[in-house]
């Protein structure tokens, strides 16, 4: 009965005694640290304090300049393009398909050729066209000899019926053979105008002005005119055509710049090129991107339903053949200028919680903030409507480290920031500035 509360009391007793030994050791590691950092060489904690704090805050008053690139505002007139895929197609193709039965004795065009329309480009054996005309010619020949005596006799009967020495019977009967005669001459002049075409037929003739293709058939094989592969293609490549998709909404914009008249077509590389922006001097494409120019002859009838486009056609004159049938293209059409804005590049634009705004240089090798409204933009140009005049310099690239009245380095044509803010970096001039740059 006496042993618990004895073996209880002990253990209260022990307990306290660890806590207190535990928080002196740890009140003693804490001061003996904070002793260390107060007197350890060079180190002024107060005064790290202030320069880690002005580090932060880039734009003070003794921070180097910010190395920037600045662009002048521009005024000229900027052209809006609408971009859609293309799929070249030929402005005329024709398959070359016989169109009478026959062996085909010659070949006259070359693989790739240029021809001109009516030029010969094979023949079939003309023999059994040429005796079928020949045929039904003596057959009009001998039906017109019948019809002459047949006339003369219906002359003469009705004479004779006139003064009764004949019926008017006979009249009747001599004058309808005339007219049966008269009609199987026309019939004969029909066959012979077929026999003529059927014979015109065995002489294959380009009836367009194109390129030919690949022969498909060769010299000495029978062709038929119901034969599934033709003998060639012939291709129309001046001018060429390109069909391309744009968006329903674009509809309105397409259709006014339709009735001003026939809006400006360029047809760019397909490879994944970038084109320069429309808004760059004289409103022309990146070197080299443009592969022809042209017109917009066709907007189509109706909406696609499924995909919600419309389809439009433009017309190239393609005299260096740039443009080949089945090629895919980048379209660009021109739908409205702007003339006479102010243009700034669209890099220089920043946007914020309050819209967008800029940087603009300043006298002081200063910026300044300023909210800007942007009408028309695209990846490359950016028309301002208000907030930057002409002329005025806008930060291009180094903007996310600048804020208002921060100081800036202007980097000059190739790129570099004046020599002054680089030697203060690498340290080649002493002072406290250097050191500054340098931390962390």
């Amino acid at each position: 009965m006496n042993m618990t509360p004895l073996n209880i009391t002990k253990v209260r007793t022990r307990r306290p005694s660890v806590a207190r030994i535990a928080f002196i050791v740890l009140a003693l590691l804490a001061v003996a640290g904070l002793g260390y950092w107060a007197l350890r060489p060079g180190t002024d904690p107060v005064a790290t304090a202030q320069q880690g704090g002005r580090r932060g805050r880039p734009g003070m008053g003794d921070s180097p300049p910010v190395p920037v690139v600045a662009v002048a505002a521009l005024t000229q007139d900027v052209p809006i393009y609408l971009d859609g895929l293309g799929t070249v197609q030929a402005f005329n193709q024709v398959q070359v398909r016989p169109q009478v039965d026959g062996p085909l004795i010659e070949v006259r065009f070359r693989e790739g050729q240029d021809v001109a329309k009516g030029e010969t480009l094979a023949r079939i054996d003309p023999r059994p066209f040429q005796a079928s005309l020949d045929a039904v010619t003596a057959k009009k020949q001998q039906d017109e000899a019948t019809l002459a005596n047949a006339r003369l006799d219906a002359g003469r009967y009705a004479k004779l019926a006139a003064t009764a020495y004949s019926s008017a019977q006979q009249a009747d009967t001599a004058r309808s053979q005339a007219t049966q005669l008269e009609a199987q001459v026309r019939g004969d002049q029909a066959q012979i105008d077929t026999a003529r075409t059927n014979l015109g037929y065995a002489t294959i003739m380009a009836p367009i002005d194109g390129r030919v293709g690949l022969r498909q058939v060769d010299a000495g094989n029978l062709v038929r005119a119901g034969d599934v592969n033709p003998i060639t293609v012939i291709t129309q490549l001046k001018p060429i055509s390109v069909v391309f998709t744009l968006p329903q909404q674009a509809l309105p914009q397409v259709a006014a710049a339709q009735q001003a008249g026939a809006p400006d077509v360029v047809a760019l590389r397909a490879d994944g090129s970038v084109p320069g922006s429309a808004a760059t001097p004289g409103g022309t494409a990146a070197r080299g991107a443009v592969l022809e120019r042209g017109k917009l002859a066709v907007l189509d009838n109706q909406v696609d339903p499924t995909t919600g486009t419309i389809k439009l056609k433009a017309t190239f004159p393609n005299q260096a053949l740039t443009l080949w049938p089945g090629g895919f293209v980048n379209v660009r059409l021109l739908v409205q200028t702007l003339p006479g804005v102010t243009t700034i590049p669209t890099a220089a634009v920043q946007r914020g919680p309050r819209g967008t705004f800029v940087f603009v240089a300043v006298e002081g090798g200063t910026v300044q903030r300023r909210d800007v409204k942007v009408g028309f933009e695209d990846d490359q140009t950016s028309v301002v409507l208000e907030g930057v005049k002409p002329g005025e310099q806008v930060v291009t690239d180094g903007a996310q480290r600048l804020s208002d009245g921060a100081k800036i380095a202007i980097a000059g044509p190739d790129g570099n920031a004046p020599d002054a803010a680089p030697r203060e970096r690498t340290g080649e001039r002493g002072g406290p500035g250097t050191r500054r740059a340098r931390a962390p």
